[in-house]
């Protein structure tokens, strides 16, 4: 790494240099989310590095399709075998720098790129949910997990999608808090939704959500750091 430059900084000029490549690599639906968590790592206030780390991890988890020898993929991995990426100001300012140059380019955000990102929000909110209060009013009005999905619904607010819970009122499935915490659903819960409500070939091709107490936990939660590590 050049002087001043942290790791994040170096994996976001990899993403700038081999664009090209990405956007032929990914699915447009990958690409779509791609730039969704660039923006909010963009709009990530720089002096709160927790938050910051954690939308940077949201944006490597969109490259992890990535071939294992695309340049961008193996900065990853080496990232990922050195533990927690350093990630501070300078990351920030390049990302900001990205986005920019991104949203100048119309061939990078068409307008089909709304289209893709409304169509797989409509679909997950389609899946029954329960309202905010719903949850709250489980928790006595105490704040639920955080590791809880939450999507906000434009005409009906926060709705948490029922799967993550138990029949007949009850609590969360241990097993979705435990593979939520993996999929940083805090920080992306639409594509933390959209893993368990799509269907997933390690698993057999069903989606997640429907196999929660048919398929053993542990092979979920396997599932989920499979796709977080590439394997």
């Amino acid at each position: 790494m050049t002087p001043g430059e942290d790791s994040g900084t170096r994996v976001l000029g990899l993403i700038d240099e081999h664009l090209d490549s990405i956007r032929a690599q990914l699915t447009d639906e990958r690409y779509q989310l791609l730039l969704t968590r660039l923006r909010a790592l963009a709009g990530t206030p720089p002096d709160d590095s927790r938050s910051v780390r954690r939308a940077f991890r949201a944006l490597c988890l969109c490259l992890v399709p990535l071939p294992f020898d695309h340049p961008v993929r193996e900065a990853l991995d080496s990232l990922r075998l050195a533990g927690a990426a350093p990630v501070g100001h300078p990351a920030i300012l390049r990302s900001r720098e990205l986005l920019a140059r991104l949203t100048a380019d119309p061939s990078s955000t068409p307008d089909t790129t709304v289209v893709i990102i409304a169509a797989v929000e409509r679909r997950l909110l389609q899946a029954p949910a329960l309202s905010a209060a719903e949850v709250r009013g489980r928790y006595r009005g105490s704040a639920p997990p955080p590791e809880l999905i939450r999507l906000a619904d434009p005409n009906l607010g926060g709705r948490y999608p029922e799967f993550q819970f138990e029949s007949r009122g009850g609590a969360p499935y241990q097993v979705v808090l435990e593979v939520n915490r993996v999929l940083l659903a805090d920080a992306d819960p639409w594509g933390a939704a959209d893993w368990w409500l799509s269907g997933n070939a390690w698993l057999g091709g069903g989606p997640p959500a429907a196999l929660i107490g048919i398929r053993p936990d542990r092979e979920l939660v396997d599932a989920a750091i499979a796709l977080v590590e590439g394997d």
